[in-house]
């Protein structure tokens, strides 16, 4: 177990981060973390990282804030945390976020609060936000297990066990198995990502039509001069990086307002502490106009209208429902995880998926057509019977997804 825990935390700074000497090095973890926070910083240390800073945050302390503070401070960000973020991302410093919560730690809590929390938050750091979103800075998110969340995804086993084998599906879905080999097997599946990636750029599809047996009826236009992205990101000044760690997907943007149809989730989400289940969106010219869930409909209509755009979308994602992640019928209520076992769409922020688009600016983003938001919120759309057809500039109709997976000239 140190062997795979050293090499998960060498993974991290080494190849999801690739810190570089002298390079200052953020860490965002909770307090049930620390053992692993400390090994993650001991590894960026070893390799010359300038200073390693901590952001410590706690389930149990967070639902108390949410519950009992005093109602003003919801629309309030500490001046502190404005610059805590906002100088370290315009400095360029690393981000490693160590994500791992209890799925239903906001249960009973006033979502207003939540929104109101997230709007304040979205004004104040800005700058990290912008930045993050156009790869002004190297970051990463992982997880590992805690307690609440192991039971959560294991509820029919003592505690050690769930943890013990929430450890195990962790280290199938990251490509640790203990022989060191990680960052070769890393290398080789960012490779066969890479491929896939140029074939669907080079078609330069216009727009993809999404079907499936849950209802599932979505047409997506693509914005001119889209580019598919995957796996590895590369930052303004040079630096590759893997913002998730695990990753199967090739993602790119949408037309703001080119989204039309139905949409059924094919999945749970869980969001800000809470689970919404069963839900579907109805669309036009890109707007959701109508949101529907059999679990957490309030906070899934809370969560879509944080701000303008949060009601529209910003990225759509191609994962295979044969993939690492997917073929071990695990929920994981987390969506670093869940992500990457099916295909995905996220309403709000675009990343900059564009040629050059990483160094637009929001306004020329927003009239190349796509769509601006304090918020990006990733649900799970995938079946085993999914199938997606891109239609090209031409007219041309192309296979991209059958029953579920690529098509074979993808």
């Amino acid at each position: 177990m140190d062997e795979k825990l050293r090499e998960y935390a060498k993974l991290l700074i080494q190849v999801g981060l690739n810190v570089q000497k002298g390079q200052r090095l953020v860490i965002s973890s909770p307090v049930e973390c620390a053992y692993f926070a400390r090994m993650c910083a001991q590894e960026a240390y070893a390799i010359g990282c300038k200073e390693v800073v901590m952001n410590w945050h706690d389930d149990a302390m967070a639902r108390m804030k949410y519950l009992q503070a005093d109602d003003a401070i919801f629309d309030e960000v500490a001046l502190w945390r404005r610059h805590f973020f906002n100088d370290y991302a315009l400095e360029g410093a690393a981000y490693l976020a160590i994500s791992a919560s209890d799925p239903e730690n906001f249960k009973g809590v006033d979502s207003r609060r939540i929104i109101r929390a997230q709007q304040a938050s979205g004004k104040a750091l800005k700058d990290f936000d912008r930045l993050q979103m156009c790869s002004g800075f190297p970051w990463c998110i992982a997880s590992i297990p805690i307690p609440s969340w192991a039971k959560t995804v294991f509820p029919d086993v003592s505690e050690d066990q769930a943890m013990e084998q929430l450890w195990d599906a962790i280290f199938k879905a990251v490509r640790i198995s203990g022989d060191g080999k990680a960052v070769e097997k890393w290398q080789q599946h960012l490779s066969t990502l890479h491929e896939r990636m140029e074939k669907l750029n080079a078609l330069n599809f216009k727009s993809l039509h999404y079907t499936n047996s849950l209802g599932t009826d979505l047409t997506v236009e693509l914005p001119e001069g889209h580019i598919w992205e995957a796996g590895n990101d590369v930052t303004l000044s040079g630096q590759e990086y893997i913002a998730n760690i695990p990753t199967e997907e090739l993602f790119t943007s949408p037309l703001k307002t080119g989204v039309n149809g139905v949409v059924y989730s094919a999945m749970p989400l869980v969001n800000d502490g809470t689970i919404i289940d069963g839900f579907h969106f109805v669309v036009k010219d890109g707007k959701i106009v109508e949101a529907h869930a059999k679990r957490g409909e309030e906070a899934l209509k809370g969560a879509i209208s944080v701000d303008e755009g949060a009601s529209y979308f910003g990225e759509v994602a191609l994962v295979p429902y044969d993939s690492p992640i997917s073929n071990q019928k695990i929920l994981f209520y987390n969506t670093l995880f869940d992500e990457n076992a099916a295909c995905h769409i996220a309403f709000g922020e675009a990343y900059p998926c564009l040629k050059g688009g990483q160094q637009m600016t929001k306004d020329e983003l927003k009239a190349r057509g796509l769509n601006d938001s304090i918020t990006h919120v990733d649900f799970m759309i995938g079946t085993p019977d999914l199938s997606i057809v891109g239609t090209t500039h031409e007219g041309k109709e192309v296979p991209v997804f059958v029953n579920g997976n690529f098509a074979p000239e993808i």
